[in-house]
């Protein structure tokens, strides 16, 4: 069963070998990446944490399993590989969990993450992965994801117009930065949008005061999961194709275009793992991540990159002990700071999932399956997000079915 696995082709590196070929640009280039890792992604979990109830020890235990732990393993795989394979969080899992938490316990949706994980572990295992993402055409799956990003796009133009003067200067900003890529490459737009967001919410007073400042160590919450059939239904499978088809997808991408080989079997598996490990503080699927590692990529010397990702993992692994002193930084945040910078991340996300979903094949089922999803409906105590999944296949396999026989037999 594990013979199919990828073993390391190089020889793992000692720790002189390491020291000798970091340096400050690779380190220069793992902080960005750390830096983009920390900033929208951690608003939306704040975003969802709040919105879904959770309380700021279950949110700071989110965000510390979603960094300490994956922190732990992109560290071993960028030694083991000698190659940048960042670890962090599903996105677009959280945004999904965010919807589920309007009509499911936190519980529940944890032990769906336990589901999530072993669904991983048996598709690494076996070496079915690929096999499995062709069940379900990309462009359906794009249908769904767009629909459950949609939100965030609406609240950011909700804030722009509610709080001109916090979100007016944000997206200017970005604006700015992603239409001269030059200076964009020197500093990210979202990095150049959390700076002049926070620079503006300090000119003009709107921190909380009253909220005490202070460094605080995690004491992480663990979480209890409750087994539901409902959240297994509603949560697993869709949880799962975030990771390996949205997120696993788009990093592999990344690294194949910058000449690796990334092993897919071993990463599905350490993505099991992972997202075990985080549920059990409450921390959404473990991922490989698409812009964190596309940063790294982006310069240097290929045989030297793997050591950007190893300084990734360690300022995650801090990052993940301080998360409470930084969830509480961003609760006293106003609102739409954080509305503003998460629509600002996740703007050409959806762009990119609208274009998949609509531009060719399937675009009837895509359709179907953002539809489904955004309306937000449970059937049977089952969220949309799986609905929209489920109606948007049925409606390309009665309607389209000519796209099927044109499917390619990978991704």
């Amino acid at each position: 069963m594990f013979t199919h696995i990828e073993r390391p082709t190089e020889r793992r590196p000692d720790l002189w070998q390491i020291f000798s070929d970091f340096g400050f640009l690779y380190a220069s280039n793992g902080f960005v990446s750390w830096l983009f890792a920390v900033s929208a992604p951690v608003a939306i979990i704040l975003a969802v944490g709040s919105n879904g109830g959770l309380s700021e020890k279950e949110i700071a235990s989110w965000i510390f399993g979603g960094f300490f732990i994956n922190g732990l393993i992109t560290i071993l795989f960028c030694w083991l590989y000698r190659q940048p394979l960042i670890m962090l969080w599903t996105i677009p899992g959280a945004v999904l969990v965010g919807q589920s938490l309007n009509h499911l316990t936190f519980p529940e949706v944890v032990g769906a993450y336990y589901g999530t994980s072993a669904l991983m572990l048996v598709l690494g295992a076996t070496g079915w992965v690929k096999r499995a993402m062709l069940l379900v055409p990309l462009p359906i799956v794009m249908g769904m994801v767009a629909g459950v990003f949609l939100r965030f796009g609406l609240e950011l133009v909700h804030a722009v117009f509610a709080d001109t003067t916090i979100a007016g200067p944000m997206v200017a900003i970005w604006l700015l930065l992603t239409s001269l890529p030059q200076l964009g490459r020197r500093c990210p737009p979202i990095i150049g949008t959390l700076f002049v967001g926070a620079l503006a919410t300090i000119m003009l007073g709107r921190f909380d005061s009253s909220a005490p400042m202070h460094i605080e160590f995690i004491e992480p919450v663990i979480q209890v999961p409750a087994w539901s059939v409902a959240a297994m239904i509603e949560l697993v499978v869709p949880l799962a194709i975030t990771v390996l088809a949205v997120q696993n997808g788009q990093g592999i991408a990344v690294l194949k275009a910058a000449g690796y080989e990334p092993p897919i079997d071993a990463v599905t598996i350490a993505c099991g793992i992972g997202s075990a490990a985080s549920a059990f503080v409450g921390g959404v699927s473990t991922c490989l991540t698409g812009p964190a590692n596309a940063i790294i990529v982006a310069s240097g010397e290929r045989k030297r990159q793997y050591t950007s990702g190893m300084f990734v993992g360690l300022l995650a692994i801090l990052f993940g002990l301080l998360a409470p002193t930084f969830t509480r930084l961003l609760l006293i945040a106003p609102k739409s700071l954080v509305t503003t910078l998460a629509g600002l991340a996740m703007l050409r996300v959806l762009q990119t999932a609208f274009v998949t979903a609509f531009k060719e094949r399937f675009s009837l089922g895509a359709l179907v399956a953002f539809l489904v999803t955004v309306a937000d409906a449970p059937l049977l105590n089952v969220g949309a997000a799986f609905w929209g999944l489920v109606s948007g296949l049925a409606i390309s396999w009665w309607l389209e079915r000519a796209d099927f026989g044109d499917q390619p037999q990978n991704r």
